[in-house]
């Protein structure tokens, strides 16, 4: 509390002071923005929701409020924060807390600008540095600190910061230094480069490094090793245009540090490296791109006790697909930082013979291997291939048949390796084969209806399901949808008992929502299977779900 009140105070004189030394017609912007998320939750043993909330707590809320002014060349920020029996920093716990989850207060001057408080901010793609929020996951990284921006040409960007990193109303005690730089430069009317480069530093506590140091010290003599105070990490990257095509590359490494084997659960020392590289080309009714990225023992936290999605301070997301229907969204893969091959390759085609552009082809092949599993047979077609730690091929063709009517049709298949990323030894490997389309007919301009539908079929996991939906919209204020996950087959996972009889599992969603200019207000009932939940290709594994949910999201 004596925190949350220093800050404020500290906030508020800030804002008091510039407000009155500033003289001039300059009369400040403001502005922000209000989300609360409430769930409401009801005990289903059928599906596994039964988790503290179900058995306790009943309900939670997660809130924000988030406000900016901006006068004479300052700005300051502040955002409150509430957790009430949440479950959204850790899904098996009912967090409480509310109060200022974060502020900052910046000065512009001239090419530069100077930042205390909190901030988010990247360094290239963010694979040596990335501090961002994602509520939808219940991560927040901004660092607590100070930071310099300098643009000393229009072309020319530098940046300088240091600082500790959020944990929830406090911050980690391990020290983040950084500096990055980069330049447009411009060689012709169609081609361009962006060169830059970048360097981390980050020192763990004593403390920290006691922990560090007696668990290593608890290992057999020959795996034993002396702990760094520091690691930094460079990288340096680019990025090529010419005309319709684009090239982008970026290499980091780091010093050697204690690194957590996944496959002993045992602290190694070990340095690290990661490559990233990307080419596209686009034109009327066709696009391609590619992307390759090779990631050896390069994971870059506040330590190397944090694991899964805590104290990261790299930001190495999957570079598979992002599905957004139900059930192609069902296996995600999340980056194994130890190692790991992903190569993804996304075309669109618009074939002009077929009424001038009216249909759309799109493909997408997604593929994660180990280091030593990368090679032809499982870049290939082979399904049974087991060693892929993840592979799909997903084609979807959609066709405008009139400006009432549409509808798309896509067929997807994926290998998934469910020891790997659901941490459940002993099943088998998933090999899932989806059926997925949907159609939307507009009554009027303001009144329309969306229909989707897949099938998933599988003999692992929780076996095959079906999933409808039936989504009505009236433009610009209703939503309305209705909808049926059901679990149609058994798989390893629910097999019956000898004797008994499989029984259908449905996981029901009813939503409605209501838009009023900057405001919108859902609310529904949804009852959700568990499983890998990714956003923004970072990814954790979510207990069933059973309840109601409310939102309201407005902007002001």
């Amino acid at each position: 509390m004596k925190k949350l009140l220093l800050s404020t105070l500290l906030i508020s004189s800030a804002f008091f002071a510039f407000s009155q030394t500033e003289k001039n017609d300059d009369k400040g912007e403001f502005s922000g923005n209000f989300q609360t998320n409430n769930q409401f939750y009801f005990k289903d043993s059928t599906i596994g929701a039964n988790t503290t909330q179900y058995e306790r707590e009943l309900s939670s809320t997660d809130a924000w409020l988030w406000l900016n002014y901006k006068r004479n060349g300052y700005s300051l920020t502040a955002r409150f924060d509430l957790f009430n029996n949440s479950p959204l920093l850790s899904p098996q716990e009912a967090y409480t807390r509310s109060g200022l989850g974060m502020w900052s207060l910046t000065k512009t001057l001239d090419n530069m600008d100077i930042t205390v408080g909190y901030f988010y901010d990247q360094f290239a793609s963010g694979m040596v540095f990335r501090a961002y929020e994602d509520r939808n996951l219940g991560l927040d990284f901004a660092v607590q600190g100070a930071r310099v921006r300098w643009a000393p040409t229009p072309n020319t960007s530098v940046k300088a910061f240091t600082g500790l990193q959020k944990f929830r109303f406090d911050v980690r005690p391990v020290v983040l230094k950084g500096f990055n730089a980069e330049h447009l430069l411009e060689l012709g009317e169609n081609l361009s480069l962006t060169p830059g480069v970048s360097l981390v530093n980050r020192t763990i506590d004593k403390t920290t490094m006691d922990v560090i140091s007696s668990t290593i010290n608890n290992y057999d003599l020959e795996n034993r090793f002396l702990p760094k105070y520091n690691v930094f990490a460079w990288n340096v990257y680019n990025t090529l245009r010419y005309k319709n095509i684009s090239w982008s590359f970026e290499y980091a490494q780091k010093t050697a540090e204690a690194v957590v084997n996944p496959s002993t659960n045992r602290m190694e020392l070990h340095d690290g490296k990661v490559l990233l590289t990307s080419v596209s080309y686009s034109t009327k009714g066709f696009g391609i791109n590619a992307q390759y990225r090779n990631i050896n023992k390069f994971s870059l936290r506040t330590s190397p006790l944090e694991n899964q999605n805590f104290g990261m301070i790299a930001y190495l997301p999957s570079i598979t697909k992002q599905n957004v229907y139900r059930l192609l969204a069902r296996y995600n893969a999340f980056t194994q930082e130890f190692g790991e091959h992903g190569l993804q390759i996304e075309m669109s085609y618009k074939p002009k013979f077929l009424k001038k552009y009216q249909t759309q082809i799109n493909f997408n092949y997604s593929l994660a291997t180990g280091l030593d599993n990368f090679n032809a047979k499982t870049i290939g077609f082979s399904a049974k291939d087991t060693t892929r730690y993840f592979r799909e091929y997903n084609i979807e063709v959609l066709h405008k048949f009139s400006r009432k009517f549409k509808m798309s049709l896509g067929y997807q298949v994926i290998n998934y390796d469910q020891q790997l990323f659901e941490a459940k030894p002993g099943v088998p490997y998933v090999m899932a084969h989806t059926i997925f389309g949907e159609a939307t007919y507009k009554f009027t301009p303001t009144h329309s209806m969306r229909v989707e539908g897949q099938y998933l079929s599988t003999k692992e996991d929780l076996g095959s399901f079906v999933n409808g939906l039936v989504e009505f919209n009236i433009a610009p204020h209703y939503s309305f949808s209705i909808g049926d996950m059901v679990n149609v087959k058994p798989g390893y996972r629910n097999t019956p008992a000898p004797g008994k009889k499989f029984e259908l599992v449905h996981y029901y969603s009813i939503f409605g929502a209501y838009t009023f200019k900057t405001t919108r207000v859902t609310g529904g009932y949804i009852r959700q299977v568990e499983g890998v939940n990714c956003t923004g290709g970072v990814c954790r594994v979510e207990p069933a779900f059973n309840g109601v949910r409310l939102t309201l999201v407005t902007n002001f």
